[in-house]
């Protein structure tokens, strides 16, 4: 019997021999005196759109939360059960992160998900149309326009969701103070896995635009 998928075992040989081994240093250092990273990011749980890749961090560098479709959800101190919500809470009360990072990506089947409510469940939880209800509202909104293609209005509601996610940010009372005294800046990027091109958001139109 498989004790462990030999893929895995693989890379984390090829890993220790490798990055490892040339940032052990690095490594001892974070495993002594704690992590204290700069940014928070957060991301989709698609295996092709990775932060640390994207960005080519080092250890300890980034704060990274991932969900289905990157979203945040409103601030709702209701006694359920909050995951990202709990990260958020984490990153800006205890390690005092000053970036917030929401990434989107293209292709993200999250938001091809929320762009298709008449789709069968997964399963009879249906824990992804529930999620995905976040967006509803914007969802339903582009799917009305036909003058746009299916590709146009994935793309649409990709980078809506994440002014979205930012606006839901601003929910939380810690993070709406922090930003208020300028101790906390919130940033929105999309990534196209196919191209590798990064569009960043503007922080006073909402547009997104190639960094130069």
């Amino acid at each position: 019997m498989d004790s462990f998928p030999k893929p895995l075992l693989d890379g984390y040989k090829k890993f220790m021999s490798g990055r490892y081994s040339e940032e052990s240093a690095r490594y001892r250092q974070l495993a002594e005196e704690g992590q204290k990273p700069q940014t928070l990011f957060i991301a989709c749980c698609d295996s092709r759109a990775a932060p640390e890749m994207i960005f080519d961090a080092s250890p300890g560098e980034l704060f990274v939360v991932r969900n289905v479709a990157n979203m945040v959800p409103p601030y709702e101190p209701d006694g359920q059960y909050h995951g990202t919500s709990a990260a958020l809470e984490f990153a800006v009360e205890g390690l005092k992160v000053k970036n917030i990072v929401v990434l989107g990506h293209g292709r993200c089947g999250g938001i091809h998900a929320a762009l298709s409510p008449d789709a069968e469940p997964l399963s009879p939880g249906d824990f992804i149309g529930k999620w995905t209800n976040l967006l509803k509202p914007a969802a339903k909104q582009i799917n009305s326009n036909s003058i746009m293609t299916e590709g146009e209005r994935q793309t649409a509601l990709e980078r809506i969701s994440i002014r979205n996610s930012i606006a839901n940010l601003r929910s939380f009372p810690n993070v709406r103070e922090a930003e208020k005294q300028g101790k906390l800046k919130l940033y929105g990027a999309w990534f196209d896995i196919s191209s590798g091109e990064l569009w960043v958001m503007d922080s006073k139109t909402g547009d997104f635009i190639r960094p130069a």
